[in-house]
């Protein structure tokens, strides 16, 4: 190799200054070729396939660097040819990509991939033959060209990094607070009440910061709590990633992956998740960052566990503490004494509650699914998922304005769903997780609709493996397909009468929420165990 490369130095040298200068020019452009190639095939592309096992990421890369090659055969190249090089290019692709990631760096190979081109003769004597063919050159200096813009986008975000710590620089705590709670909504106060009250209890003092402005935390009067309003934007993200704290709870998913990241002065970050269901239905890397999470099913720890296997993540510390708000919706729901229905005497009550989006219920059936639960003969509550209200607010208003408020029909927007669940028999939705708090905590049936679901976009989509809420929700109830649609009320009246129901619903709640009742007090237990042992630690080592 080194004797290929000194040869063609001393070709260029052997016709004096203007061997030189040509040489010059080969040795940039095929510098800016290798670097191409290594920015996108071992570092874009290896970072992209970075929830990907090893040897899948090398594979991959070295496979799209290979087939890049097959486009010479567009340049007039023999396929013998071609296919020889393709073959070079699979090994050496695959032997630069196990060295970007031994190193974490692309520059051995780079410097490699250099001087084996260089090697191959691909500097020509006098002048210089260009190695960048037709075929592959033109799409290399494309990608090139996508680089450099990624390279302006970098930067970009690398100053919104350098904002960030200048705005959270004067915020920085003085003091490490034991416990921090942070909810990016106001809605999600009913998630930490519990864990609040029984921390609480334990003299234990609590940090709230909250994106909502009108958070029920600010006024709940809970003893020890402190409420915060952490701003929004970039002022929030500031604040959150200069954070000065023991133990963080959350339930925001999407921790290290966006704008929010760990803070340095942070030891402990723990998931708390708001629904009675996958915990893969988060958008994808929601939970890899989280150094705990409490669960509530053992399919959910299953799942925690594959992905981390797939990711190479370190294990999370998991532990199961059961769903602490759906414990306060069953207390309540035992309190609620009978209300009287102020609607015209009817059979039964129905409560259509559809969640939001392209493959929710309204948006797919419309005025179709209204239509046939009033041909029913029975009461009909419609409520909508909030977000609705927002994102398909024209959708909404003509609903409305069409099926206005009736002695059949009426629409509820209650804060507190607790009534409205109460007074319903059964309950028509899609795949909101109100499916699971109706059935479990006010032991009543479901009839839901099995929308075209796209996974792909959630961490379920990596397990490759059916949702354990598609073995649930039979149990739960009946499926409305658009075949039985026009069979709403036998639905209805089977799904009511029938005893498989009943016991379906005692089987799913087995398995998705452990500890009935106890919620709060494990989350507690573990918050608490866990900010003990920190200390300990801390003191140790100093």
């Amino acid at each position: 190799m080194n004797e290929l490369i000194l040869g063609t130095l001393l070709q260029a040298a052997a016709h004096g200054l203007s061997g030189w200068i040509a040489a010059v020019p080969a040795a940039v452009v095929l510098l800016l070729q290798t670097a191409s190639e290594e920015l996108i095939f071992r570092g874009a592309l290896l970072k992209a396939l970075s929830g990907r096992s090893r040897t899948a990421r090398v594979l991959a890369s070295a496979g799209a660097f290979a087939l890049l090659h097959l486009f010479n055969l567009s340049a007039g190249y023999e396929a013998g040819f071609v296919c020889v090089q393709t073959g070079a290019a699979f090994v050496f692709g695959a032997a630069f990509a196990v060295m970007a990631l031994k190193t974490g760096s692309v520059i051995p190979g780079l410097i490699c991939h250099y001087l084996i081109d260089a090697a191959g003769g691909e500097f020509a004597s006098g002048a210089f033959l260009l190695y960048i063919d037709p075929g592959t050159g033109s799409m290399l200096f494309t990608l090139l060209l996508g680089l450099i813009g990624a390279s302006v986008y970098g930067i970009r975000a690398a100053a919104m990094k350098l904002r960030l710590k200048m705005i959270g620089a004067g915020k920085a705590d003085p003091n490490k607070a034991p416990f921090v709670i942070f909810s990016d909504n106001k809605r999600y106060w009913s998630v930490f009440a519990p864990v609040v009250r029984e921390l609480s209890a334990r003299g234990k003092t609590v940090l709230y910061l909250t994106a909502s402005r009108d958070d029920p935390a600010f006024s709940c009067g809970i003893e020890g709590l402190t409420a915060e309003f952490t701003g929004e934007g970039n002022k929030m993200f500031g604040r959150l990633n200069n954070l000065n704290a023991a133990v963080v709870l959350s339930t925001t998913p999407g921790l290290e992956v966006y704008q929010w990241k760990r803070s340095p002065k942070v030891n402990w970050y723990v998931h708390l998740p708001h629904a009675a269901s996958e915990i893969s239905l988060y958008r994808m890397f929601g939970i890899d960052y989280y150094d705990a999470i409490l669960l509530s099913g053992q399919y959910q720890a299953e799942d925690v566990r594959a992905l981390e296997a797939l990711r190479d993540l370190p294990a999370k510390e998991i532990r199961m503490v059961g769903i602490p708000y759906m414990d306060e919706m069953a207390k309540k729901a035992q309190k609620l004494s009978a209300e009287s229905d102020t609607a015209a005497p009817s059979e039964r009550t129905v409560l259509l509650a559809p969640s939001w989006g392209s493959s929710a219920i309204l948006a797919v059936y419309g005025e179709k699914i209204i239509d046939v639960l009033l041909q029913t003969g029975y009461h009909v509550i419609v409520r909508p998922h909030p977000q609705s209200f927002t994102a398909e607010k024209a959708l909404l208003d003509e609903l409305m304005r069409k099926y206005p408020n009736s002695d059949r029909l009426e629409w509820n927007r209650d804060l507190d769903n607790s009534a409205v669940l109460k007074r319903a028999d059964i309950m028509v939705s899609d795949f909101s997780g109100v499916i699971f708090e109706f059935a479990l905590i006010y032991n009543k049936p479901v009839i839901y609709t099995d929308p075209d679901f796209d996974l792909s976009p959630y961490d379920a989509w990596w397990l490759n493996k059916p949702l354990w809420t598609a073995s649930a929700l039979p149990r739960l109830g009946q499926r409305l397909t658009e075949e039985n649609m026009p069979r709403l009320k036998e639905l209805i009246d089977q799904c009511l009468t029938d005893p498989r129901f009943a016991r379906g619903r005692e089987e799913v709640k087995a398995e998705t929420w452990l500890y009935p009742g106890e919620g709060a007090r494990r989350a507690a237990d573990y918050l608490v165990e866990k900010y003990d042992a920190l200390v300990r630690k801390e003191g140790e080592e100093k």
